[in-house]
């Protein structure tokens, strides 16, 4: 059964169990574009406004920032974990890229460093904990979650830090149209699309995510890829959150509150396996338009915004199901 959109073109590399390569366009990435089409030509039908200018300026970067988001939960999802602390890293570092630029008054060339590198730190302790420990990444995450979005309220006390008015360019402009967010998104998902079909660095993180004890067993250092895979999730986490704020003109602390229902629906709608091995970087990114064109479409119907989640949740489950039942099926056409 051939189970993941991006894995090794050389099979010989990776263990017993592991999956092989396949095609970009499989039938889990058709029913993205398909999707994708009837959702975006049912809005321009529907809204006057929604092929204009500022609304795809508008679009795009909101997809630039679920797209961040995803990959911080999809790298832990492709190694057979989760990360339920993505929000409050992103919440905690907003915090840090504050207090470097608001009363520390630190140069953003500091401050966008030291934010980053507390990203990473707090994925190498999750990592850690999970490998070292033997802890469920569940377990970690949700501990971690907990503890710092206390330590970013206690911190904080719920107020926004000023950022300067230089800070905001990377957030606000755009290059012919194109926001610089998105720009920056969309090289770091090539990167990473690269690396999981290209590099032994990704093959060892899909080998791991598909069949651990085989990995083990062929001398990949399983426990490495899941801290890297939780260290890469920390740093796109702060990512977001500086980019977040370049974007507001502030360092809001309330910042990743709602990054986790949006983590892992993009992540999953885009084709990522909740059991790890599966990984597609195009379906990432299909994943956060729709995402994006769903919640666009909820406003320009004026639903009520109380179901929204209610609505997103369903969203996630029918995803779930449909996935499971087409891996069912081509399980018993294998047979």
């Amino acid at each position: 059964m051939i189970t993941s959109d991006v894995t090794p073109t050389s099979p010989e590399t990776l263990p017993r169990g592991a999956p092989e390569a396949r095609e970009w366009f499989s039938g889990r990435t058709n029913g993205l574009i398909i999707s994708f089409t009837l959702l975006f030509c049912v809005l321009a039908v529907a809204s006057p406004t929604f092929l204009s200018g500022y609304t795809m300026y508008v679009l795009g970067r909101q997809v630039a920032f679920c797209v961040l988001i995803a990959l911080a939960q999809a790298v832990c999802l492709v190694v057979g974990g989760m990360n339920l602390s993505v929000g409050a890293i992103g919440s905690l570092a907003t915090v840090i890229l504050g207090l470097c630029l608001d009363p520390w008054k630190l140069s953003p060339w500091l401050a966008v460093p030291a934010t980053l590198a507390f990203g990473c730190a707090s994925g190498l302790a999750n990592g850690w904990l999970i490998t070292r420990l033997r802890i469920d990444s569940f377990v970690v995450t949700i501990s971690v979650m907990f503890f710092y979005m206390g330590l970013r309220s206690g911190i904080s006390g719920g107020q926004p830090y000023a950022v300067p008015d230089s800070f905001t360019f990377v957030g606000q402009r755009a290059v012919l149209g194109v926001p610089y967010v998105l720009i920056i998104a969309g090289l770091l998902l090539a990167a990473m699309g690269a690396a999981f079909n290209y590099t032994v660095f990704g093959r060892r993180l899909i080998a791991t995510g598909s069949n651990l004890n085989a990995a083990r067993l062929a001398g990949i250092p399983t426990d490495r890829a899941i801290v890297w895979a939780n260290v890469l999730s920390g740093f796109f986490s702060a990512l977001a959150a500086v980019l977040w704020a370049s974007q507001l003109g502030t360092a809001a602390p309330e910042t990743g509150d709602t990054w986790l229902i949006v983590s892992f629906a993009v992540a999953i709608i885009g084709g990522t396996g909740l059991s790890g091995g599966v990984i597609s970087a195009f379906g990432i990114f299909m994943g956060a338009a729709i995402f994006m064109l769903i919640k666009h479409g909820l406003v320009e119907l004026k639903a009520n915004p109380y179901f929204a989640n209610a609505f997103l949740g369903a969203l996630i489950l029918l995803t779930v199901v449909v996935d499971r039942v087409r891996e069912i099926w081509g399980g018993k056409r294998d047979e």
